[in-house]
């Protein structure tokens, strides 16, 4: 679960299922480094299982999110999705959330609870009529790679929420890398870790090698 850490940070490699906040994936680090605090400075659906690094001290955690706001820390996702979008593209939607319901909706006008969301992407491989992306945010709305790409006819294999044919399979959404500086140190560091070895994953072996390491 934890892939790197020192005084400051941990970064770790969250399982789906597992929250990302409290009373999730802090408390299990918590357990496992010792660490009496522990402060998320950013965010995972339960579904999306990945790496997340999280603060040790109230330094790290206003050094990350400082890093975040300055848009210094970049966050890389794999994503398998149902048809065949065009090869690369950048997108860009205003969405709305509706907290009740759990979802958010691609809405034409800007309006209260409206943000915008823009993201990048390039397809990796195709199989099956499924296709492999990475995808890198330029935004963090919530379930935001979920929804834009449905919203275009690509939904996510196991994204039941948005549409998918493959209710039964896991959500295939994965982040699959972080850079940023370290909120001490300022030493430029990355992270990456490989895809899980089940389906529709494996459909894509030769874009799964992926190390875990800075």
């Amino acid at each position: 679960m934890i892939v790197y850490q020192d005084a400051y940070i941990v970064v770790c490699r969250k399982p789906a299922g597992v929250l990302s906040e409290e009373g999730g994936m802090p408390e299990l680090l918590k357990a496992s480094t010792g660490a009496e605090e522990i402060f998320c400075v950013h965010r995972l659906d339960r579904e999306t299982a990945g790496l997340m690094v999280y603060a040790r001290t109230k330094q790290a955690a206003a050094g990350l999110s400082a890093a975040i706001a300055a848009r210094s820390f970049r966050k890389e996702y794999r994503a398998v999705v149902q048809g065949e979008p065009p090869e690369s593209g950048e997108l860009e939607d205003l969405l709305y959330r509706d907290m009740q319901k759990n979802k958010s909706y691609v809405v034409r006008r800007m309006r209260r609870g409206v943000r915008e969301a823009r993201l990048r992407y390039e397809t990796l491989d195709r199989s099956d009529g499924l296709s492999l992306l990475r995808v890198e945010l330029e935004t963090g709305r919530s379930h935001q790679i979920r929804v834009q790409f449905a919203s275009r006819g690509f939904p996510l294999v196991g994204d039941g929420k948005y549409g998918s044919a493959y209710r039964d399979a896991p959500l295939a959404l994965f982040a699959s890398a972080l850079a940023f500086p370290h909120p001490v140190t300022g030493e430029a560091l990355r992270f990456e870790a490989a895809t899980p070895e089940v389906w529709p994953w494996t459909l894509f072996p030769g874009n799964t090698d992926q190390k875990t390491e800075p």
